[in-house]
């Protein structure tokens, strides 16, 4: 069965609250379906109340994109998720998942210790055990599971309801499109894809990140991009749903202004 298209937008606080606040406002009348921010320390306010404001001020789904298990206690991650979810009346999404590349060096500087992977995996397992828990038998909070590796996307495809494949910079199209088609022939499950760049636009919580360079991508054909002229991009991403399943796709605030005309005409279909 095709899943319907639905879009989010990664929009973390990088101004003043008004200039945001509308922001989230102009999100919403585009046709998004979720707001979603991401969780970087000393960067910009905590995920769960940045959140809860936006929910309050508009009917959007909200979510992390991702939270990065090794920062934190898996109970806590849960408690915290889970009264997300019940304070947004089922708005909330969990995104979770073992850390972006460089955590370690973010760790250390916090004076954290420094997992392994095994072990930040085995926290994403115990987070999104305790959230099944503490949602009990009437209630479910979507969970979203940003993996690479076989053992994480082995775990995404007994927990997750939502599945990213994490992608960096030097990966192909193919090696992408492989991955997320070995998850999704093994269950169905909805894939998401992370477009930060359209156009020649870099989603600004990206653009410090290794290898973001929107040239260097389209020459690549890599799926990190999406034209900037939004018939071209429905074009796209209905090729990338027929080809190779996904129907999730989650941009950069900036791009999600250029592109609200194509969202307005594929939301849903």
């Amino acid at each position: 069965m095709t899943r319907p298209f639905r879009f989010g937008v990664v929009a973390p606080v990088l101004t003043d609250v008004p200039t945001w606040r509308d922001q989230v406002q102009r999100i919403a009348d585009g046709g998004y379906s979720t707001l979603l921010v991401p969780d970087v320390p000393h960067w910009q306010p905590a995920p769960a109340p940045t959140l809860a404001m936006a929910a309050a001020w508009t009917n959007l789904r909200v979510g992390t994109w991702v939270y990065a298990s090794p920062l934190r206690p898996a109970w806590s991650t849960a408690w915290e998720a889970h009264s997300m979810s019940v304070l947004t009346e089922g708005r909330f999404e969990m995104g979770i998942g073992t850390g972006r590349p460089g955590i370690e060096d973010e760790l250390r500087h916090l004076g954290m210790p420094v997992a392994s992977p095994g072990e930040r995996l085995a926290r994403v397992r115990e987070t999104v055990t305790a959230l099944g828990e503490l949602d009990g038998a009437g209630a479910h909070t979507p969970v979203v599971m940003a993996v690479r590796g076989p053992r994480a996307r082995a775990l995404a495809l007994e927990l997750a309801d939502t599945v990213t494949i994490a992608a960096v910079a030097s990966d192909s199209r193919a090696t992408v499109a492989a991955l997320a088609r070995e998850v999704q022939a093994a269950r169905d499950v909805e894939l998401a894809l992370h477009v930060p760049v359209v156009g020649d636009l870099v989603a600004p919580f990206m653009a410090s990140a290794r290898d973001t360079d929107a040239t260097a991508l389209r020459e690549a054909d890599s799926l990190a991009v999406l034209p900037a002229d939004p018939a071209a991009a429905a074009e796209e991403i209905q090729r990338r749903r027929e080809e190779i399943g996904y129907s999730y796709f989650v941009l950069g605030a900036e791009g999600a202004d250029r592109l609200a005309p194509m969202v307005a005409e594929l939301a849903g279909r």
